[in-house]
């Protein structure tokens, strides 16, 4: 098979995770654990560490580390860490607990997950978070996050996309919302108790790195303007995702990829960037007005059935007049065992593929039809209105709010929409960046998910991560300090300083004609188009080309107005997508590298007869780790071998 992408990156050597544990797949996170040095109470108290984000993963390892006793500095851009994107979350959370008495274990929720990742995550990574689930709920019960109880008191649980278990916990429609909540708490404690100091209103603008290691960050106050240096003896990324390179997301309006591309271009590479999550059940697009989507929790999947009209003539008509003969439940028809519950991707392109034929339903933009029917007249018919109300609370009313329409009375209408990415931060075992010291937690990540993240497991990632995972592995690298301090006036420190200043300087005097927005609208536009859904050669080579020149274009003639000393949304915009134009190239140019469809990167060129991802595990079973060369310079791309020594690599099927 020949290289799409041959000619836009340079091979690099392979890439090896020194710290990857070998051994019984349940033994190696205790064995890892037990090896990780210590560090004791007195050189805790001299030890500093910055935390960027304050998610379920930030605001949780913040809190555990400074429970520890470590100084933590932890920064947000937003006005409070409970405003962290997490909070949108409305699902639920995995765990392995077997409530339900329905065949779940640790083992089945590691396989659920790597299968639904088709077969493109590190199985120690995935093995270790199933492990850890059953005590992320009981920590977060002692948080105080009220989940939702059966009858008798005992927690409830409910089934979630990809499985055939019921395994995810939830606090009716706001489980993000709540978990967010009970990590804040803890951070709080923390905050009185003096060993953890928060930085709201601070966006981090550069990473420090002295004689290769992560020693800062160079951050500025978005409401003085002030840019402010922060040193510390490492670094932890909690940042979230970059699914806003697509402008239209489910993403809150101002996640971003800056943190995490800027140390990317200081040295940590970055993985499978290519692997963004369709999510199924957003709220279709309405109009070019647009700058942002909404989700519909994916939870509601278990009682909606989805549908569209068999007949192209019926769309047209109210959906309460269409026989019941004349309706196509397509997910059910293709995919019997698991019917609406496939996994995120094999659901959003099914949704396609139904509106491509012309089938959709809803108004049409831009002369097409874009949703599919999700429908609970069956399901009210069993619990009734009020089991629906308690089991979805906000959910229906949120719908009515944004769309007109009663979902009780009339079917919701759901289009697939970017909403996660796998992709991220390139990692190891021990959640540990190429740079030293850098660590990277969460969404920032790329380590647990594959090609296609299961519903519900994103929840279960951040607090693994922050509660259970990270104050293990990062004592093994602080077990060296205390470091030597490093002071301002070092020339990396300074060098970091100046770039920032220099940057922020270029966009408020270039004074061109186009607005930041207009930018990150046509840069959606292309990453949609061609590196969205459906990818291909030759889509993807053209994307390439517009972004290149989008990115010249726009360094030459942004127009940002105001000044840095004040609250300047414009020129936080401009950095960000500046940052995002740099990324949508490189996910192209992932994209083009991998010629095989997997989870939620469908290639063109590579499908069953029947439509279904086609795999190529023969030649791109790796991890794409990309480094940055240089402003002009081809990316580097280096290969992790993926090896599955406790489960069987197969072609998926839901069928």
């Amino acid at each position: 098979m020949t290289d799409d992408a041959a000619g836009y990156y340079t091979p690099g050597d392979p890439l090896v995770d020194a710290k990857a544990p070998t051994g019984p797949i349940a033994d190696r996170w205790q064995d890892r654990k037990f090896e990780a040095r210590l560090v004791n109470p007195s050189n805790r108290r001299k030890l500093d560490i910055i935390i960027v984000g304050t998610g379920p993963a930030g605001a949780s390892a913040a809190a555990t580390l400074g429970e520890a006793g470590y100084n933590v500095k932890s920064f947000c851009y937003r006005d409070s860490p409970r405003r962290a994107h997490s909070i949108a979350a409305q699902g639920g959370i995995n765990a392995a607990k077997n409530y339900k008495e329905d065949g779940d274990s640790v083992h089945r929720l590691f396989y659920d997950t790597v299968k639904g990742g088709d077969y493109r995550s590190r199985e120690s990574n995935v093995y270790r978070p199933a492990e850890v689930s059953t005590n992320i709920i009981d920590q977060c019960v002692a948080r105080g996050v009220p989940f939702a109880r059966e009858y008798g008191g005992l927690l409830d649980n409910r089934s979630f996309g990809g499985v055939q278990v019921s395994r995810t916990f939830y606090a009716r429609g706001q489980t993000g919302q709540q978990l967010l909540i009970g990590a804040y708490r803890a951070l709080e404690r923390r905050v009185a108790a003096g060993t953890v100091e928060t930085f709201t209103r601070h966006e981090m603008l550069e990473l420090i790195v002295v004689d290769g290691k992560a020693r800062g960050i160079i951050a500025r106050d978005m409401v003085t303007g002030a840019i402010e240096t922060h040193l510390a003896d490492t670094v932890v990324l909690a940042s979230g995702g970059y699914g806003n390179v697509f402008y239209l997301s489910t993403n809150a309006m101002g996640c971003n990829v800056t943190a995490a591309w800027r140390a990317h271009r200081k040295g940590a590479y970055m993985a499978n960037p290519c692997y963004t999550q369709i999510h199924p059940t957003c709220i279709p697009v309405s109009g070019s007005h647009q700058s942002k989507l909404t989700l519909m929790s994916e939870s509601l999947r278990n009682d909606g059935r989805i549908w569209v009209p068999k007949n192209e003539a019926d769309c047209d008509k109210d959906p309460r007049d269409i026989a019941e003969e004349d309706r196509d439940y397509y997910p059910e028809r293709i995919y019997p065992s698991f019917g609406n519950l496939v996994p995120c991707d094999i659901a959003s392109r099914a949704a396609k593929h139904v509106c491509d034929e012309g089938r959709g339903v809803g108004p049409k933009v831009d002369g097409v039809r874009r949703g599919v029917y999700l429908d609970f007249a069956a399901a009210i018919e069993r619990p009734g209105r009020d089991g629906i109300e308690e089991k979805y609370d906000n959910l229906p009313d949120m719908y009515e709010r944004i769309t007109g329409e009663n979902p009780y009375e009339m079917p919701m209408r759901i289009y697939p929409a970017v909403h996660y990415v796998m992709g991220g931060v390139w990692v190891d075992y021990d959640l540990m960046s190429t740079i030293p010291g850098l660590f990277v937690t969460g969404e920032a990540n790329f380590s647990d998910h594959g090609a296609n993240r299961l519903g519900a497991s994103a929840l279960m990632q951040g607090p693994a991560d922050g509660y259970f995972v990270l104050p293990h592995t990062i004592r093994d690298y602080l077990a060296d300090g205390p470091f030597e301090k490093v002071d301002e006036s070092h020339p990396a420190v300074v060098e970091a300083r100046t770039s920032v200043e220099e940057r922020i300087n270029h966009f408020l005097n270039v004074n061109g004609t186009r607005s930041v927005d207009s930018y990150h609208r046509e840069l959606g536009n292309i990453m949609w188009e061609y590196c969205g859904m459906e990818r291909t050669e030759d889509g993807l080579k053209k994307a390439i080309d517009l972004i290149r020149t989008l990115k010249d274009d726009f360094w030459r003639n942004v127009k940002v107005l105001g000044t840095n000393e004040s609250l300047n949304q414009s020129l936080e915009k401009a950095g960000r997508v500046a940052d995002f134009i740099e990324l949508g190239e490189l996910m192209c140019i992932d994209a083009l590298n991998r010629r095989e469809s997997c989870g939620g990167h469908f290639r063109g060129e590579s499908q069953t007869e029947d439509g279904e991802a086609l795999r190529h595990d023969d030649l791109f079973a790796y991890v794409a780790a990309w480094e940055f060369a240089g402003d002009g310079e081809a990316p580097v791309l280096h290969k992790e071998e993926l090896t599955y020594t406790a489960i069987e690599m197969k072609q998926r099927s839901y069928k």
